[in-house]
């Protein structure tokens, strides 16, 4: 929804701003005046092209701002579009292309105008708006066909995975098997190598070490005889002086080190023993660790990691050679059932194509194509996530003519007409804004006075501007601005309430507003409109 447009420095606009209402607001003015001006700010706000020429002469850059509310989020848009050089388009302050402002904001919001790309000639939009109307049979046919879509591609993403035959994912699963299997049977843990190779230094050097340890032996020996002299001196030298104290409690810490030295020396010395057999074994053993690293990593955690990614793809695999067998038969059973609930969908949306058609056509007939025909048909496609058709809306502008593309053969004034009654006829499926460009040339009276009522009717679903001329159409609305010229010739905008509002459909309906006969008229139309 659209919640605050202003446009600053377009063409004869010098400052204007609009706060449209939830639900029917229209815009009117003298012609000239710079209606379509604010219909072009918010095109350029969508993304539309941005035109230097269109800059107004009281700035050097014209600007649009927009604040929108989309699934309960406000977003603030920008377009600024300088004299010269290129226009820069902002999203909640952010510079982004104009092509993300299209796609952020555009869904939210259609322009129904002559020179605007309606959503209701492409095929695929037009079915968007037949299935959100179809009923609660037609509903659960889609959600069936959807779910068994998806089922036909997780069977095929499985196909894929296959890849070749049999015969070659068994060969990569026995591949996968012995990698996994060789690296287990090793016991592997994180640093074990580094203590495996403390383990095979030791027992490589059993007797150079017992001689190290024996002369360690022999020198803690020497040294606790010379600290035991050193702590008696010191024991009597601090009897004499006091201050000695501390320094004769670190000889003694001494002498106890040298003791604990000397003792685990020896103990160490009786364990040092040789182990033949061990040490073969643990040789082999780094053996085979120096084996798996240069097959499968620079260190023992790759090789860890290896043997982890291993076993996930043996698991895998095993998977998939289960598959192998039956495979096919699944994906040729899932294209069956896409068939079998793709046909049901395809009737559900006949049924609901003739029902949007058929009220299409009521409105058309009060809207002044009372002999147009209007013909929604449903035309086979590939099946593919929304389902197994096209739809493809069919016009005549009287019914003694051949019908063709909506397209091809409506005119604008047509195509703003059909836009209308499509969006009634689906009122579930209407888009957040529908802004309407000067929906009603070439109609007046009765037709007018209908027209005014079918956009109030759908303003109770969706949120509707239009530009008009129409004083039995701007009656209907619930919010009224008008466009004017001031003597300088810069337009300004203004909401029009009350006595303002009966003064302006006063001038659209008889160019005199302060006449009072034309503003009896104006507040009789208010009063049909229930305004």
């Amino acid at each position: 929804m659209l919640e605050h447009l202003r446009v600053v420095n377009l063409g004869v606009i010098a400052d204007a701003a609009i706060d449209p209402s939830p639900s029917f607001t229209v815009i009117t003015g003298e012609t000239g005046a710079g209606k379509t001006l604010l219909l072009g700010g918010l095109r350029l706000i969508l993304g539309g092209p941005a035109d230097a020429g269109a800059v107004g002469p009281y700035a050097d850059l014209a600007q649009v701002d927009g604040l929108f509310s989309i699934d309960d989020v406000e977003l603030g848009a920008s377009r600024h579009v300088p004299a010269g050089g290129r226009s820069r388009a902002y999203l909640e302050g952010a510079i982004v292309s104009a092509a993300t402002l299209a796609e952020r904001l555009g869904a939210a919001v259609e322009i129904v105008g002559q020179h605007d790309q309606l959503a209701i000639t492409r095929p695929a939009h037009v079915l968007e708006m037949i299935d959100a109307s179809l009923d609660e049979p037609g509903l659960e046919s889609r959600d069936a066909y959807l779910a068994a879509w998806q089922a036909l591609q997780q069977a095929l993403a499985r196909q894929r995975r296959l890849g070749g035959d049999r015969t070659e994912l068994t060969r990569e699963l026995e591949t996968a098997r012995y990698q996994h299997a060789e690296i287990e049977a090793a016991q592997l843990t994180p640093g074990l190598d580094e203590e495996l190779e403390a383990k095979v230094s030791r027992f490589r050097n059993v007797e150079e070490i017992r001689e190290h340890l024996a002369e360690t032996l022999r020198l803690s020996e020497q040294m606790s005889d010379s600290v035991g002299e050193m702590v008696a001196r010191l024991r009597k030298a601090s009897g004499l002086d006091p201050g000695l104290v501390a320094l004769a409690g670190e000889a003694e810490g001494l002498a106890v080190g040298v003791a604990e030295i000397a003792r685990d020396a020896r103990s160490t010395a009786d364990e040092v023993d040789a182990d033949p057999a061990l040490l073969g074994e643990l040789e082999d053993r780094l053996t085979v660790i120096g084996d798996l690293k240069r097959k499968y990593g620079r260190n023992l955690e790759d090789v860890i990691e290896f043997a982890a990614a291993a076993g996930r793809r043996v698991t895998e695999l095993e998977s998939l050679v289960a598959d192998a067998d039956h495979i096919d038969t699944l994906v040729s059973e899932s294209r069956a059932r896409v068939g079998r609930v793709g046909a049901a969908l395809t009737t559900a949306r006949s049924r609901s194509a003739d029902d949007v058609a058929n009220l299409m056509a009521g409105h058309l007939a009060d809207l002044g194509l009372d002999t147009a025909r209007v013909e929604l048909v449903l035309l086979g496609a590939d099946p593919g996530a929304s389902g197994a058709d096209r739809m493809e809306m069919m016009f005549a502008s009287d019914e003694r003519l051949e019908s063709g593309p909506i397209g091809s053969v409506a005119s604008g004034g047509e195509l703003s007409r059909l836009v209308l009654a499509i969006r009634l006829a689906t009122l579930r499926a209407a888009a957040g804004t529908l802004v309407f460009d000067e929906v009603d040339t070439g109609i007046g009276g009765k037709t007018a006075l209908a027209m005014g009522a079918k956009l109030a009717e759908l303003g109770r679903s969706s949120q509707v501007l239009c530009v008009t001329h129409l004083a039995q159409v701007a009656a209907h609305a619930d919010t009224h601005y008008v466009v004017e010229r001031g003597a300088d010739g810069v337009a300004a905008v203004r909401l029009v309430v009350g006595e303002e509002r009966v003064t302006e459909l006063s001038r659209m309906l008889a160019g005199q507003p302060e006449s009072e006969a034309s503003k009896t008229a104006a507040a009789e139309l208010l009063a049909l409109a229930g305004k």
